[in-house]
Protein backbone atom coordinates (compact mmCIF):
# COMPACT_ATOMS: atom_id res chain seq x y z
CA UNK A 1 0.00 0.00 0.00
CA UNK A 2 1.25 3.50 -0.84
CA UNK A 3 2.35 5.74 1.98
CA UNK A 4 0.27 8.70 3.14
CA UNK A 5 2.78 11.10 1.60
CA UNK A 6 2.59 9.42 -1.82
CA UNK A 7 -1.22 9.43 -1.73
CA UNK A 8 -1.24 13.11 -0.74
CA UNK A 9 1.00 13.99 -3.70
CA UNK A 10 -1.26 12.05 -6.05
CA UNK A 11 -4.35 13.82 -4.70
CA UNK A 12 -2.68 17.16 -5.43
CA UNK A 13 -1.81 16.04 -8.96
CA UNK A 14 -5.35 14.82 -9.71
CA UNK A 15 -6.85 18.07 -8.37
CA UNK A 16 -4.60 20.05 -10.73
CA UNK A 17 -5.80 17.92 -13.64
CA UNK A 18 -9.41 18.50 -12.59
CA UNK A 19 -8.82 22.26 -12.64
CA UNK A 20 -7.41 22.04 -16.19
CA UNK A 21 -10.29 19.92 -17.50
CA UNK A 22 -12.79 22.23 -15.80
CA UNK A 23 -11.26 25.22 -17.56
CA UNK A 24 -11.27 23.40 -20.90
CA UNK A 25 -14.92 22.51 -20.35
CA UNK A 26 -15.78 26.17 -19.78
CA UNK A 27 -13.90 27.25 -22.92
CA UNK A 28 -15.55 24.52 -25.01
CA UNK A 29 -18.97 25.43 -23.65
CA UNK A 30 -18.52 29.04 -24.79
CA UNK A 31 -17.30 27.97 -28.24
CA UNK A 32 -20.07 25.40 -28.51
CA UNK A 33 -22.78 28.00 -27.91
CA UNK A 34 -21.35 30.25 -30.63
CA UNK A 35 -20.91 27.35 -33.05
CA UNK A 36 -24.46 26.12 -32.46
CA UNK A 37 -25.80 29.61 -33.10
CA UNK A 38 -23.87 29.75 -36.39
CA UNK A 39 -25.20 26.34 -37.46
CA UNK A 40 -28.80 27.23 -36.72
CA UNK A 41 -28.44 30.60 -38.47
CA UNK A 42 -27.25 29.05 -41.75
CA UNK A 43 -29.12 25.74 -41.88
CA UNK A 44 -32.28 27.11 -43.46
CA UNK A 45 -30.33 28.92 -46.18
CA UNK A 46 -28.16 25.85 -46.86
CA UNK A 47 -31.29 23.71 -47.07
CA UNK A 48 -32.93 26.01 -49.60
CA UNK A 49 -29.70 26.19 -51.62
CA UNK A 50 -29.56 22.38 -51.64
CA UNK A 51 -33.16 22.28 -52.87
CA UNK A 52 -32.26 24.68 -55.68
CA UNK A 53 -29.34 22.45 -56.69
CA UNK A 54 -31.68 19.46 -56.57
CA UNK A 55 -34.13 21.22 -58.87
CA UNK A 56 -31.34 22.21 -61.25
CA UNK A 57 -30.04 18.64 -61.36
CA UNK A 58 -33.48 17.52 -62.48
CA UNK A 59 -33.30 19.88 -65.47
CA UNK A 60 -29.89 18.77 -66.69
CA UNK A 61 -31.10 16.14 -69.12
CA UNK A 62 -29.42 13.03 -70.43
CA UNK A 63 -26.38 14.80 -71.92
CA UNK A 64 -25.51 16.52 -68.63
CA UNK A 65 -24.25 19.64 -70.44
CA UNK A 66 -26.01 22.30 -68.40
CA UNK A 67 -22.97 22.63 -66.10
CA UNK A 68 -19.83 20.48 -65.59
CA UNK A 69 -20.65 19.91 -61.90
CA UNK A 70 -23.78 17.99 -62.95
CA UNK A 71 -21.79 15.65 -65.18
CA UNK A 72 -22.28 12.02 -64.08
CA UNK A 73 -19.55 9.63 -65.19
CA UNK A 74 -18.32 6.16 -64.15
CA UNK A 75 -16.50 6.46 -60.79
CA UNK A 76 -12.92 5.45 -61.64
CA UNK A 77 -11.46 7.62 -58.84
CA UNK A 78 -13.25 8.71 -55.66
CA UNK A 79 -12.55 12.05 -54.01
CA UNK A 80 -13.24 12.14 -50.27
CA UNK A 81 -13.37 15.38 -48.28
CA UNK A 82 -12.87 14.51 -44.59
CA UNK A 83 -13.75 17.22 -42.07
CA UNK A 84 -12.01 16.58 -38.74
CA UNK A 85 -10.57 18.64 -35.89
CA UNK A 86 -7.14 20.15 -35.35
CA UNK A 87 -7.01 19.15 -31.68
CA UNK A 88 -7.85 16.15 -29.55
CA UNK A 89 -9.37 15.94 -26.06
CA UNK A 90 -12.82 15.45 -27.61
CA UNK A 91 -13.40 11.77 -26.95
CA UNK A 92 -13.83 9.55 -30.00
CA UNK A 93 -14.96 12.43 -32.24
CA UNK A 94 -12.06 12.33 -34.74
CA UNK A 95 -11.73 8.55 -34.65
CA UNK A 96 -15.43 8.07 -35.43
CA UNK A 97 -15.12 10.30 -38.50
CA UNK A 98 -12.09 8.40 -39.78
CA UNK A 99 -13.76 5.07 -39.09
CA UNK A 100 -16.86 6.22 -41.01
CA UNK A 101 -14.68 7.23 -43.96
CA UNK A 102 -12.84 3.90 -43.91
CA UNK A 103 -16.04 1.88 -43.68
CA UNK A 104 -17.49 3.85 -46.58
CA UNK A 105 -14.44 3.32 -48.79
CA UNK A 106 -14.32 -0.42 -48.02
CA UNK A 107 -17.42 -0.94 -50.12
CA UNK A 108 -15.98 0.90 -53.14
CA UNK A 109 -13.95 -0.76 -55.87
CA UNK A 110 -12.42 2.49 -57.18
CA UNK A 111 -9.30 3.99 -55.56
CA UNK A 112 -9.73 7.03 -53.34
CA UNK A 113 -7.93 10.33 -53.02
CA UNK A 114 -8.50 12.21 -49.78
CA UNK A 115 -8.80 15.92 -49.07
CA UNK A 116 -8.32 16.27 -45.31
CA UNK A 117 -9.46 19.22 -43.22
CA UNK A 118 -7.94 19.08 -39.73
CA UNK A 119 -4.64 17.80 -38.34
CA UNK A 120 -6.15 14.85 -36.47
CA UNK A 121 -7.85 13.47 -39.53
CA UNK A 122 -4.66 13.88 -41.52
CA UNK A 123 -2.63 11.94 -38.93
CA UNK A 124 -5.13 9.08 -38.71
CA UNK A 125 -5.61 8.75 -42.48
CA UNK A 126 -1.86 8.95 -43.16
CA UNK A 127 -1.14 6.18 -40.66
CA UNK A 128 -3.66 3.96 -42.46
CA UNK A 129 -1.97 4.51 -45.82
CA UNK A 130 -4.56 6.61 -47.64
CA UNK A 131 -3.57 8.85 -50.55
CA UNK A 132 -3.86 12.41 -49.20
CA UNK A 133 -3.77 14.94 -52.05
CA UNK A 134 -4.71 18.11 -50.14
CA UNK A 135 -4.52 19.10 -46.49
CA UNK A 136 -6.12 22.09 -44.78
CA UNK A 137 -5.82 23.05 -41.13
CA UNK A 138 -5.97 26.06 -38.84
CA UNK A 139 -9.51 27.17 -39.64
CA UNK A 140 -10.65 30.03 -37.38
CA UNK A 141 -13.08 29.38 -34.55
CA UNK A 142 -15.79 31.27 -36.47
CA UNK A 143 -14.95 30.62 -40.15
CA UNK A 144 -16.33 32.74 -42.94
CA UNK A 145 -17.26 31.57 -46.40
CA UNK A 146 -13.96 32.95 -47.71
CA UNK A 147 -12.06 30.64 -45.33
CA UNK A 148 -13.72 27.63 -46.95
CA UNK A 149 -13.04 28.73 -50.55
CA UNK A 150 -9.68 26.86 -50.89
CA UNK A 151 -11.33 23.60 -49.79
CA UNK A 152 -14.19 24.06 -52.22
CA UNK A 153 -11.80 25.06 -55.01
CA UNK A 154 -9.72 21.90 -54.52
CA UNK A 155 -12.86 19.75 -54.66
CA UNK A 156 -14.41 21.48 -57.67
CA UNK A 157 -11.18 21.71 -59.70
CA UNK A 158 -10.39 18.07 -58.91
CA UNK A 159 -13.80 17.04 -60.24
CA UNK A 160 -13.82 19.23 -63.35
CA UNK A 161 -10.23 18.25 -64.27
CA UNK A 162 -11.04 14.55 -64.04
CA UNK A 163 -8.88 13.84 -61.00
CA UNK A 164 -12.07 12.77 -59.20
CA UNK A 165 -15.10 11.24 -60.88
CA UNK A 166 -17.22 11.59 -57.75
CA UNK A 167 -16.68 13.57 -54.54
CA UNK A 168 -18.07 12.63 -51.13
CA UNK A 169 -18.14 14.67 -47.95
CA UNK A 170 -17.57 13.07 -44.53
CA UNK A 171 -18.47 15.29 -41.59
CA UNK A 172 -20.13 15.25 -38.18
CA UNK A 173 -23.82 16.12 -38.33
CA UNK A 174 -24.74 18.14 -35.24
CA UNK A 175 -27.91 16.78 -33.64
CA UNK A 176 -27.63 18.23 -30.14
CA UNK A 177 -25.02 18.78 -27.45
CA UNK A 178 -24.85 15.09 -26.57
CA UNK A 179 -25.34 13.55 -30.02
CA UNK A 180 -23.09 14.10 -33.04
CA UNK A 181 -23.57 11.69 -35.92
CA UNK A 182 -20.88 11.04 -38.57
CA UNK A 183 -22.43 11.46 -42.01
CA UNK A 184 -21.45 10.79 -45.63
CA UNK A 185 -22.89 13.00 -48.34
CA UNK A 186 -22.25 13.02 -52.08
CA UNK A 187 -21.03 16.48 -53.02
CA UNK A 188 -20.24 16.09 -56.73
CA UNK A 189 -21.73 15.44 -59.22
CA UNK A 190 -24.77 17.29 -57.95
CA UNK A 191 -27.71 14.94 -58.05
CA UNK A 192 -29.69 14.54 -54.84
CA UNK A 193 -31.88 11.57 -54.06
CA UNK A 194 -35.17 11.57 -52.22
CA UNK A 195 -33.45 10.19 -49.11
CA UNK A 196 -30.78 12.93 -49.10
CA UNK A 197 -33.40 15.64 -49.56
CA UNK A 198 -35.42 14.23 -46.67
CA UNK A 199 -32.35 14.09 -44.42
CA UNK A 200 -31.57 17.73 -45.12
CA UNK A 201 -35.20 18.75 -44.67
CA UNK A 202 -35.34 17.26 -41.17
CA UNK A 203 -33.24 20.19 -39.94
CA UNK A 204 -35.71 22.81 -41.14
CA UNK A 205 -39.12 23.12 -39.54
CA UNK A 206 -41.93 23.01 -42.02
CA UNK A 207 -39.78 21.88 -44.95
CA UNK A 208 -41.67 19.83 -47.50
CA UNK A 209 -40.23 16.66 -49.03
CA UNK A 210 -41.38 15.22 -52.32
CA UNK A 211 -42.33 18.58 -53.81
CA UNK A 212 -42.46 19.23 -57.55
CA UNK A 213 -39.26 20.35 -59.26
CA UNK A 214 -39.19 24.12 -59.80
CA UNK A 215 -38.79 25.31 -63.38
CA UNK A 216 -36.44 28.32 -63.54
CA UNK A 217 -36.26 31.07 -66.13
CA UNK A 218 -32.65 32.18 -66.73
CA UNK A 219 -31.52 35.71 -67.63
CA UNK A 220 -29.23 36.39 -69.43
CA UNK A 221 -28.58 32.66 -70.08
CA UNK A 222 -28.53 29.40 -68.12
CA UNK A 223 -24.79 28.97 -68.62
CA UNK A 224 -23.90 32.47 -67.44
CA UNK A 225 -26.02 32.12 -64.32
CA UNK A 226 -24.99 28.58 -63.43
CA UNK A 227 -21.26 29.26 -63.87
CA UNK A 228 -21.57 31.54 -60.84
CA UNK A 229 -24.45 29.96 -58.96
CA UNK A 230 -23.57 26.25 -58.92
CA UNK A 231 -19.96 26.54 -57.63
CA UNK A 232 -21.16 29.05 -55.04
CA UNK A 233 -23.90 26.76 -53.78
CA UNK A 234 -21.47 23.82 -53.75
CA UNK A 235 -19.09 25.90 -51.66
CA UNK A 236 -21.99 26.67 -49.34
CA UNK A 237 -22.60 22.96 -48.74
CA UNK A 238 -18.97 22.52 -47.63
CA UNK A 239 -19.26 25.61 -45.45
CA UNK A 240 -22.38 24.30 -43.76
CA UNK A 241 -20.74 20.90 -43.19
CA UNK A 242 -17.75 22.63 -41.56
CA UNK A 243 -20.08 24.56 -39.25
CA UNK A 244 -21.83 21.30 -38.35
CA UNK A 245 -18.48 19.64 -37.61
CA UNK A 246 -17.23 22.58 -35.53
CA UNK A 247 -20.38 22.59 -33.40
CA UNK A 248 -20.07 18.82 -33.00
CA UNK A 249 -16.38 19.02 -32.08
CA UNK A 250 -16.86 21.71 -29.41
CA UNK A 251 -19.84 19.85 -27.95
CA UNK A 252 -17.90 16.57 -27.90
CA UNK A 253 -14.93 18.26 -26.22
CA UNK A 254 -17.18 19.92 -23.64
CA UNK A 255 -18.80 16.58 -22.75
CA UNK A 256 -15.42 14.80 -22.68
CA UNK A 257 -13.91 17.41 -20.37
CA UNK A 258 -16.96 17.29 -18.11
CA UNK A 259 -16.64 13.51 -17.85
CA UNK A 260 -12.90 13.87 -17.19
CA UNK A 261 -13.56 16.39 -14.42
CA UNK A 262 -16.17 14.14 -12.80
CA UNK A 263 -13.82 11.16 -13.00
CA UNK A 264 -11.00 13.20 -11.46
CA UNK A 265 -13.21 14.31 -8.59
CA UNK A 266 -14.32 10.71 -8.01
CA UNK A 267 -10.68 9.64 -7.98
CA UNK A 268 -9.86 12.39 -5.48
CA UNK A 269 -12.60 11.04 -3.22
CA UNK A 270 -11.23 7.50 -3.41
CA UNK A 271 -7.68 8.68 -2.85
CA UNK A 272 -8.78 10.78 0.14
CA UNK A 273 -10.39 7.69 1.65
CA UNK A 274 -7.19 5.71 1.11
CA UNK A 275 -5.16 8.59 2.55
CA UNK A 276 -7.29 8.64 5.69
CA UNK A 277 -6.90 4.87 6.02
CA UNK A 278 -3.13 5.11 5.60
CA UNK A 279 -2.94 7.99 8.07
CA UNK A 280 -5.08 6.11 10.58
CA UNK A 281 -2.90 3.02 10.15
CA UNK A 282 0.20 5.13 10.76
CA UNK A 283 -1.27 6.63 13.92
CA UNK A 284 -2.29 3.17 15.15
CA UNK A 285 1.22 1.84 14.56
CA UNK A 286 2.74 4.77 16.44
CA UNK A 287 0.39 4.19 19.39
CA UNK A 288 1.29 0.51 19.42
CA UNK A 289 4.98 1.40 19.39
CA UNK A 290 4.49 3.80 22.31
CA UNK A 291 2.44 1.25 24.27
CA UNK A 292 5.00 -1.49 23.58
CA UNK A 293 7.86 0.78 24.67
CA UNK A 294 6.04 1.77 27.88
CA UNK A 295 5.35 -1.91 28.64
CA UNK A 296 9.00 -2.84 28.08
CA UNK A 297 10.16 0.02 30.28
CA UNK A 298 7.79 -1.04 33.07
CA UNK A 299 8.99 -4.62 32.90
CA UNK A 300 12.64 -3.54 33.02
CA UNK A 301 11.99 -1.40 36.12
CA UNK A 302 10.13 -4.24 37.82
CA UNK A 303 13.00 -6.62 37.15
CA UNK A 304 15.48 -4.13 38.62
Amino acid sequence: MATAREIRQRIKSVKNIAQVTKALEAVSASKSRKAQAAVLATRAYAQLAWQVLSDLSGQVGADGKLHPLFDVRPPKTIGLVLLSGDRGLCGAFNYNLVRTAMDFLKGKSAPAKVIVVGKKGRELMWRRGFNIVHEFSGLPAAPRLADVSPIARASIEGFTSGEFDVVYLVYADFINTLVQKPAVKRLLPIKTTELETQAMAEHVAGARVGRAVTDYIYEPSPRAILDVLVPRFTELQIYQAILESLASEHSARMVAMRNATDSALDLVGNLTLNYNKARQQGITNELLDIAGGAEALAQSRAAA
